[in-house]
């Protein structure tokens, strides 16, 4: 049984739809009640089984109620992937401390909430699972996402941590790391241009699909990877061992002296 975050669209959706063929019972939960019940259709339509949970995991006790549904419903909870998060595009310098609080309460404290709860309630009774963490590529940091990048650093690290504390509980813990995947999101909230830029930046030539991440997570929950845990797996193309791939931004001069930094433009 696989509980998903995030499940009603993008890579969440299509997690749900590649476990779910794989087997397995699949728990999705989201704000949005409508993305979680045509992801619940979809799995039904493969003959699957889904229980979609709206709910703000956010809030603590939010995540209580949908870790309680998911094992009231299947007994168990075999695969968690903390998939929920959120982003905006701004210079480092403009990001204030609420919309930085934003970020990270969403990235790394909501997707710690779910996998404590999970972890003391299913996995660690059951002495079996594998926790999935969703990271950036690439992994030295994003112009433009300072916040963002350096959230998802976090999960990174945490994933690693708790390969080591857990593995006595026989579960594993592993972080993927996308590259710029083509969701219902991305042209909706990025301009053309950044778009079209990052896409040259991708050796393989084009943005990701969500299937290209949603098929790398149904293996390393599967027995063929039972030996995989506490690292890192990019799926981006070729991006991050590519670099960049543009120049490196102007460096902004200092006036040349105390009288030019005084006078009036």
């Amino acid at each position: 049984m696989a509980l998903v975050t995030g499940g009603g669209t993008g890579i969440g959706r299509a997690t749900a739809l590649d476990l779910a063929a794989a087997g397995a019972g699949v728990v999705i939960c989201g704000r949005r009640a409508g993305p979680l019940e045509e992801t619940r259709q979809a799995v039904a339509e493969l003959g699957g089984s889904c229980l979609a949970v709206p709910a703000d995991i956010r809030q603590e006790e939010q995540v209580t109620e949908v870790v309680s549904r998911a094992l009231e419903t299947y007994g168990r909870i075999d695969v968690l992937v903390n998939n929920a998060g959120g982003q905006f595009s701004a210079p480092a310098e403009e990001i204030s401390p609420k919309g930085w609080r934003a970020v990270h309460r969403l990235s790394v404290d909501a997707a710690w909430a779910v996998t404590r709860e999970v972890a003391r309630r299913a996995m660690i009774p059951q002495r079996s699972g594998v926790v999935f963490f969703i990271a950036f590529s690439p992994r030295r940091g994003i112009p433009g996402f300072a916040h963002a990048a350096a959230a998802r650093a976090a999960v990174e690290n945490l994933a690693a941590g708790l390969s080591q504390e857990w593995s006595r509980y026989g579960i594993r813990s592993v972080c993927v790391a996308p590259g710029t995947i083509a969701t219902e999101g991305l042209a909706e909230n990025y301009p053309e241009a950044d778009l079209r830029s990052w896409e040259r930046s991708v050796p393989l030539g084009r943005f990701g699909r969500p299937e290209d991440i949603s098929g790398v997570i149904a293996f390393l929950a599967s027995s063929a990877a039972s030996y995989v845990t506490g690292t890192t797996v990019v799926v981006d193309g070729g991006a991050d061992a590519w670099g960049a791939g543009h120049p490196a931004p102007m460096r902004v001069e200092p006036p040349r002296s105390c009288e030019d930094a005084n006078e009036a433009p």
